[in-house]
């Protein structure tokens, strides 16, 4: 505004020399020029202003305009944590405080029900909201917490903010059933997002409470789930128990769905984070409710100045509204379109159990090297102990990881695919839950990524004297234009190469730079 106030002032000193020089009808004519191109400066400001001001109304139509940030897409790499009163009895998965309720021996061979009778007794005595005085959390050290995640290599990272058992981990005014006010007594949300921050890492918190509706027994008058003096924990009653799968039948009322949105409000108004992540079953969320979350999220993060993302399961929000997630499960190939895998470092389990089958390091690597050469980021799940320690298997897995990224960071960290992901012999599982259907990477396999004018090809495994990438044989016209120079990320010494019509060789030096993954840089000219 300062700008065209400065120019309307110029352009009146320049009339009133210009009227002192020309007749009147020559006079007007300037004038009428001059007015136009005011009014066209005009416009375009107006213009300007309005594109930086997007408001998203809760319309599918107006939410899919939200453009994914770069942010997103150059992170790559994020850690999250099942960590709540679930944690306490450590038993099976964090799906413990569901089926504890529930004799599901009888039908699928599930052994909560009778475990939890034997080991803390009957469900009418002893019940979920016993356990909330033994998820202490007395060791829990948000900063150290966070040193450990920036360590690891995450670029973002955060809680579960409330997982399906109804307890939120941030001080809430809508529930007493909160961390601040049972159990640990403290806003765990609030503290991570604090000590989060510090790292220079993105925030995010993570939803799963659209599964309180039936999660408990509330109609069950032989469990402690049927008092009133639990509704809140227990969630708002329903008659009978929808099926345990994404898609709630019968559907949540009108009441728990506008519940559903405040609780998510909240979080937002008090932590802004840059990174809401919801679980499946979002979609039987009533419809108007998710649109209204949305559209309160992405216009609050414009009075916050930052950009955010909101990423969603099959079709709880509309194509292109949000980033698509995929649980425990990956691409196949390249997609036009960023998108997110969510696993755990835990093959069985989201939670903390002491029975935890956690994954290799090895694993872990070439998992996120396998997503970002499909245009994907990887966000990954840790069960912390209710004490507040971190299991040291999964330290030691994180800091692993870490170590290679300090090393090949530069071939994952703010890339994008090639034309191909990659080359070899393993065929990659696509979809939900298809991660433990993929057998382990060969020698053989190889995935790319490219940044500026380098090329880097990954290969996972070490292959000895040489390499031959077969997808740049001779000939092969890159952007980069004709290869310069060839080089072993933690390597400085350029490597000999030569190229035929079966593609690129390389010699490569007598020991491998580091573990599990590397990184050829291919420079060009």
């Amino acid at each position: 505004m300062q700008e065209e106030g400065n120019m309307l002032a110029v352009i009146q000193n320049v009339l009133f020399k210009t009227k002192l020089k020309m007749k009147r009808s020559k006079y007007l004519f300037v004038v009428f020029l001059f007015v136009s191109f005011l009014s066209l400066q005009a416009q375009n400001a107006d213009k300007k202003r309005e594109k930086q001001n997007i408001v998203y109304e809760p319309t599918w139509e107006s939410l899919i305009q939200h453009k994914c940030p770069e942010w997103f897409r150059d992170a790559k790499f994020g850690i999250y944590f099942h960590w709540g009163v679930y944690s306490v009895p450590a038993y099976g998965t964090e799906w413990y405080p569901h089926w504890m309720y529930i004799d599901s021996s009888l039908v699928w061979g599930l052994p909560y029900y009778k475990h939890h009778k034997t080991t803390y007794g009957d469900v009418s005595g002893f019940g979920y909201k016993d356990f909330i005085p033994q998820f202490t959390a007395e060791k829990f050290d948000p900063d150290a917490w966070a040193d450990l995640f920036a360590r690891a290599g995450a670029r973002f990272a955060g809680p579960v903010a409330e997982h399906a058992d109804g307890f939120a981990m941030w001080d809430s005014k809508l529930t007493k059933w909160n961390a601040a006010k049972m159990g640990p007594k403290r806003d765990i949300v609030g503290e991570l997002a604090k000590a989060i921050r510090k790292q220079n890492l993105k925030f995010i918190t993570t939803f799963h409470h659209q599964w309180l509706w039936g999660w408990y027994p509330t109609w069950d008058k032989n469990t402690d789930a049927s008092n009133p003096a639990y509704n809140g924990l227990d969630g708002i009653y329903g008659p009978v128990l929808p099926s345990a799968n994404a898609f709630a039948k019968p559907e949540p009322t009108m009441e728990f769905s506008q519940y559903w949105m405040a609780k998510v409000k909240e979080v937002i108004d008090n932590y802004q984070p840059d990174l809401i992540w919801f679980d499946s079953r979002t979609g039987t969320i009533n419809e108007q409710c998710r649109k209204e979350f949305l559209s309160y999220y992405y216009n609050q993060a414009r009075t916050w100045g930052r950009e955010v993302v909101m990423t969603y399961k099959g079709k709880d929000f509309a194509t292109g509204s949000g980033v698509v997630d995929l649980e425990r499960g990956r691409m196949a190939k390249i997609t036009p379109y960023p998108w997110l895998n969510d696993d755990s470092m835990d093959w069985n389990s989201w939670g903390y159990v002491t029975s935890a089958d956690y994954k290799t390091a090895e694993r872990l690597v070439h998992e996120l090297v396998d997503i970002v050469s499909k245009n994907g980021c990887l966000l990954l799940n840790i069960g912390p102990r209710p004490d507040g320690t971190i299991p040291e298997e999964v330290q030691e897995r994180l800091l692993e990881m870490g170590d290679w990224l300090k090393l090949n960071g530069e071939a994952i960290y703010e890339t994008r695919p090639f034309e191909v992901f990659g080359e070899g012999p393993t065929v990659v599982n696509e979809g939900h839950f298809s991660e433990s259907k993929n057998t382990e990477f060969k020698t053989e396999d190889i995935r790319f990524t490219k940044k500026g004018d380098k090329l880097y090809a990954i290969f996972l495994g070490w292959p000895g004297k040489e390499i031959t990438v077969k997808s740049l044989p001779k000939g092969k016209k890159l952007w980069l234009g004709n290869i310069r120079k060839i080089t072993l990320l933690g390597d400085p010494k350029p490597l000999k190469w030569t190229q035929n019509e079966y593609g690129l060789t390389v010699q490569l030096p007598d020991a491998p730079p580091c573990k599990y993954a590397f990184t050829l840089k291919i420079s060009g000219k």
